[in-house]
């Protein structure tokens, strides 16, 4: 099962980097934890986010669309960085957020979403939509 393991966003996080020796630690710390995760065959993406200073939020209302720049309001909403996983169930996501260090320099948190598979849609998904994803999952895969 994939799934997305969320580092909410802090305060401190929107603020941007914090002091050069904090930070220093705990990118090492973390520089670790990924290369376990790597070596383990289960980190599959990961990055980490400027704060929401950097960013635009595109806002939909039937067919009109709205360009909001950001910073965005209320820090704990927002998200500051972001793994993909591939983990044989929930319990294996959380086993290995349990062993994260700390990634922010005061209190935190994380957040595991499973992704959709293409067999939760049951019937919604017509053959030619099938067809597409595939078509489009290759493409990606081998780019």
């Amino acid at each position: 099962m994939r799934v997305m393991v969320f580092v909410k966003a802090t305060e401190d996080s929107e603020k941007g980097l914090g002091p050069v020796e904090e930070m220093k630690e705990m990118f090492d710390a973390m520089g670790k934890f990924n290369e376990e995760l790597v070596n383990a065959g289960v980190m599959v993406a990961g990055d980490g986010l400027k704060p929401s200073s950097h960013g635009k939020r595109i806002h939909f209302d039937g067919p009109s669309r709205t360009v909001i720049d950001g910073p965005f309001a209320e820090a704990r909403e927002l998200v500051a960085g972001y793994w993909i996983w591939e983990v044989k169930d929930m319990d294996e996501a959380v086993a290995w957020a349990k062993r994260c260090p700390n990634p922010m320099m005061g209190p935190s948190d994380l957040e595991i979403r499973p992704f959709y598979e293409m067999e939760d849609f049951g019937e919604v998904l017509t053959p030619e939509t099938t067809e597409r994803y595939e078509r489009l999952t290759d493409k990606m895969a081998s780019e």
